[in-house]
């Protein structure tokens, strides 16, 4: 998306919120003042990621706890990046810039190594059958027989 179509849809945005006031011939200098704000920051954005890149290719990662420790608990999967247990390790990549794919290729895992931790995904699993989630439309759910008219 380039920089005036984006800038346009921001401006459109934050003139329709009826919160914010703005008079008429006030518009076009905020749209001009939105445009260079949004080509000042993918210009930075450009130049971030080219340095973080270069920053990941330089780093040798070291990882806080063994691949085998890491994975010894059914409860639980301690973090490579710190070595503190979490149920599941997406929202903690997050936080640390990385996706599932790339702690997995940082520390040379299989790609199969687990992002959530074993029991908890079978909390979760049997969550979600017991709501009801998976069915096709008009399934029974699963555990309800028949003449059981229980709510």
């Amino acid at each position: 998306m380039n920089a005036v179509k984006l800038a346009t849809e921001l401006t459109i945005a934050w003139l329709s919120n009826p919160n914010n006031r703005i008079a008429a011939d006030e518009a076009p200098a905020f749209l001009r003042t939105m445009h260079a704000t949004v080509t000042e920051l993918t210009a930075g954005a450009a130049a971030t990621v080219t340095s973080s890149e270069e920053l990941a290719l330089d780093e040798d990662f070291t990882p806080a706890v063994t691949v085998r420790k890491s994975l010894a608990s059914k409860d639980h999967i301690l973090s490579l990046i710190d070595g503190k247990p979490y149920k599941t390790l997406r929202r903690h990549l997050s936080g640390h810039g990385l996706s599932p794919e790339d702690y997995r290729q940082r520390y040379n895992l299989k790609a199969d190594y687990p992002m959530v931790a074993e029991n908890y995904s079978i909390a979760r699993r049997e969550m979600a059958k017991k709501i009801g989630l998976g069915r096709k439309l008009g399934q029974k759910p699963a555990g309800r027989k028949p003449g059981n008219k229980s709510a």
